[in-house]
């Protein structure tokens, strides 16, 4: 069985007159394995890195260099192929997706929250995940529906190209260890059958935001911050371990090491604390 990915949301928030009036656009890779989109994803990065310094510029990827401007997130598409053939694919299925990839979609969402802690695994990814700029902050599934944590892209009409993508990702994380996260977390949901509609994950088809306040209070929510996405990797990291994926050493090491990143940061005087605090 093979996993083809497509980061097709590396969103580049690029203020200048030329571009498009919603000053955002996407490098979108074609479909391919797994860990050669993880190689993609660094050669990208490279290039546009080594590029800008060639002009005398510089690139970030952060997931939000600039506040009340929106954010650049590293949407991540997939689907599943067996001997070749989709396994994603179902002409009567929701979405025409089959059940195997809903269950896929439940394995992502129940272990949404530690995933964070691998695919946003920065403290400024948090400040991406808010609402209002179209960065999903709801646990769930969609068609079509940038609210969600899970959107399903209607224009992937085609068998072999039917699909969904996770869309809480940044350009922060190490893209091996979230390819191989998130396939992990798929897989957990195939093995354990674990319905994304029967948990009440949705589909939502309608925009989250516009909810009424009553019903938004019934939603479950992505972390707001790493230290309580890496709670969460803590403890909810089973299903990254099985088979010896990922070393229970690692998890640990990189728990530690993000803590202790969390902490030397919120120690660091910020300069809008001086706006606020200089003058008292």
């Amino acid at each position: 069985m093979c996993l083809h990915m497509k980061d097709a949301g590396i969103e580049i928030n690029y203020h200048h007159p030329e571009v498009a009036a919603s000053g955002q656009f996407e490098i979108e890779p074609q479909l391919g394995k797994m860990s050669t989109m993880a190689d993609a994803t660094m050669m990208i990065k490279y290039i546009i890195h080594n590029t800008a310094l060639k002009y005398g510029k510089s690139a970030t990827f952060m997931p939000k260099p600039i506040y009340g401007e929106a954010g650049s997130g590293m949407h991540v598409h997939m689907l599943l192929l067996k001997d070749g053939q989709p396994v994603f694919s179902d002409d009567n299925g929701y979405a025409r997706l089959s059940e195997t990839a809903h269950y896929f979609m439940g394995g992502l969402l129940k272990h949404i929250n530690s995933l964070c802690a691998i695919t946003n695994p920065s403290t400024n990814s948090f400040k991406r995940l808010v609402p209002g700029f179209e960065a999903p902050v709801t646990v769930g599934y969609a068609t079509s529906n940038r609210s969600a944590v899970i959107r399903i892209p209607a224009y992937a009409k085609s068998p072999d190209k039917r699909r969904f993508e996770l869309r809480n990702p940044d350009a922060t994380c190490n893209p091996y260890f979230c390819y191989a996260a998130i396939l992990m977390a798929g897989l957990d949901g195939v093995k354990n059958k674990i319905d994304p509609h029967a948990n009440g994950w949705g589909p939502y088809d309608v925009n989250l935001y516009h909810l009424p306040e009553e019903e938004k209070a019934k939603l479950k929510h992505l972390p707001t911050s790493l230290d309580e996405a890496l709670t969460a990797l803590e403890n909810d990291h089973d299903y990254l371990t099985a088979g010896g994926v990922f070393p229970e050493e690692l998890i640990k090491n990189l728990i530690k090491t993000k803590r202790e990143e969390v902490r030397e940061l919120s120690k660091i005087p910020h300069p809008a604390e001086f706006d606020k605090y200089y003058n008292l």
